[in-house]
Parts: structure tokens; sequence; C-alpha cells
């Protein structure tokens, strides 16, 4: 059984609003972090091939089969396409590979990681240039997506959607794709609320995922003027009056928007403090308060990136 708390996809599946993130986890830590996640109730684990731990993910899912405290239709399982499998003849082994590390015989959910490909190099999943730029390639998106679309028919996936596409992107796949994406994962936290982008995906119906939901406080990138929403006065403030932790406030104003939530952590206290988030609701008032928080200040910036013709966050600069 689900958790109970989930949106329906354009695919016909439902999807927990609340997963496990697992990015930046590592691999000794990841394992007891998805026994403990489902444990306390998660059955959404979101995995990357990029994140190099999908085979402690695939053994923590095992061990808990094992047991017997789910069975695998119990949970939902995302993993991504990384940018370096972006040509169509590497798609498939590349969800191979994510299925034999994760002991899985399909996927819930399989995304693009990002709509910009890089050049395939063996073990190298970051080609870096000397210029600090990645080696790029102009493989179109779209090409990508064919590929997926054929792992969908094929029954290894049961949904495909993105990530980090912005809106012209977003129509294009809607427009020219055979099968519509039903996710986009993009950043979403309270110094980046993103509404124009959310607006135009559910009214496509498009479901929005928000990752670094608290914006990525240990992000090695960040910015001098950078405030993590945790430590933010209003979200205390708010926290305080519904007798809630900051990260639960924040989980629940994203939640309340219709999104889907992946808090990662490795610790089981905040694993199940971020589970926590059904027995209470924001007001109108806080959740306008919430939205004030907007900086449109984006942590993960794929700067790397920035050049190529499919760089989704090139507006930035223009905002």
């Amino acid at each position: 059984m689900s958790s109970g708390h989930t949106l329906k996809l354009n695919s016909g599946h439902h999807m927990d609003v609340v997963g496990l993130g697992t990015w930046k986890s590592k691999p000794d830590e990841v394992r007891q972090a998805v026994e403990s996640a489902i444990d306390c109730g998660y059955r959404h684990i979101d995995c990357a091939w990029v994140y190099q731990n999908e085979h402690e993910v695939g053994a923590g899912l095992e061990n808990k089969f094992k047991e017997g405290k789910v069975k695998r239709e119990d949970l939902f399982i995302t993993s991504k396409l990384w940018c370096c499998f972006h040509e169509p003849d590497r798609v498939r082994p590349a969800l191979m590979e994510t299925l034999k590390s994760l002991k899985l015989d399909y996927l819930d959910l399989y995304l693009m990681h990002n709509p910009v490909g890089y050049v395939y190099v063996e073990g190298n999943p970051f080609p870096l240039l000397e210029n600090g730029k990645m080696n790029n390639t102009d493989i179109d998106y779209m090409e990508t997506w064919k590929a997926m679309e054929k792992l969908q028919e094929e029954g290894l996936v049961r949904t495909i959607g993105v990530s980090n596409f912005n809106i012209e992107q977003m129509a294009r796949i809607l427009k020219e794709g055979k099968i519509k994406p039903a996710i986009n994962q993009i950043e979403i936290n309270p110094n980046f609320t993103q509404e124009p982008l959310v607006d135009f995906c559910q009214k496509e119906g498009v479901v929005v995922t928000a990752y670094s939901p608290f914006a990525s406080p240990d992000n090695p990138s960040l910015k001098d003027d950078y405030k993590c929403p945790l430590e933010d006065a209003t979200v205390n403030e708010i926290a305080k009056k519904v007798d809630k932790t900051p990260a639960q406030v924040i989980l629940r104003y994203l939640m309340q928007r219709n999104l889907i939530v992946i808090p990662k952590s490795v610790t089981p206290s905040r694993i199940k403090s971020n589970y926590q988030v059904f027995d209470f609701k924001l007001d109108a008032e806080d959740m306008a308060k919430m939205g004030n928080l907007n900086k449109n200040y984006r942590t993960c910036t794929f700067a790397w990136d920035e050049g190529n013709k499919y760089f989704p966050f090139a507006d930035d600069k223009k905002a």
C-alpha cells in the first residue's frame, strides 16, 4: 500500500507526495536512510544514477522486501537519466544499469535529469573542459525523450518525466512528444518559489516535484548573500505558531501548492520529522507570508552548462 497521501499522474499512476531524497547521501549512509524512511511510512524514494549510490539504495530496498515490511508494489521508486546518456542508443542501457543497482525489474518514474547532454566519457559523469565548462553535446532532448518513450512502452518504466526543464522546453515536449511528461522535477523552496513554471506545468496536467526544499544549505557553490530558509524569521514565527519545526512548515507550504516534496536526510530523527506533515495545515495568511519570501535565488545553477542552446536557466539573468 502507498502512504495514502498521493497525487495522480497523467500516466494514471499515483505518486506519494513526500519522498526521501538521496542526493549527496554518502553510500555508507543511504542504505540506512532508505530503511529508516520505509520504517516510518515513506513509500517514495527519489534516486539518480549520477548520485552514485543506487546500489546502496537497492540494498536497503532488498532488506525491507526480505523483512516483509513492504512489497515492491507498495513503493514508488524514481530514478533519472544522466546527461552523458542522452544519445538515444545509450538510454536503455543506462536504465538497465540503474535497475540492476536498485535490484528492481521496473521503475515507477524515470526522469531526464537535465535537457543538456554531455559527451560520454567512461567513468566520468562530469566531463569538464579546461575552461570550467562541461563538454556538452548538441543532442536534441527530444531525441532522448523518444528513446525514453520506448522504455515506458516496453514496461521497464511506468511513467516518464523530466527535470530542470523551463517553460519553453516543457511546451515543446508537450507538443512534440508522443507521451506527455508526467513530472517536472525542479528546485523549489521559499527562496525560489517558481510560480510561473509551476502554474504552467499544473495547467498542462504535469505534476511538479520540488527538489532542494530547504534550499540546499550544504551546497558548496552557494553565494555569499545566501540565506537558509530554515533560519528565516518568518518561517520560524509560523513554526512556533503551529507548533512544528521550520522544516515541517516549509514542506507543508510546498505540499499545499500541490507539489511533491523530496527532502533529503540521513538522520533517522529528521527523516521521521520530515514525514510528520499530514496532521496540520497552514492558513491562507501564512501561505501568503511563505510565498512572499521568494528571492528568485537558485542554488542549483548548473553554471557549467551556460552557453549551451538547451541550457534551461538562461532567463535567470534577465529576472
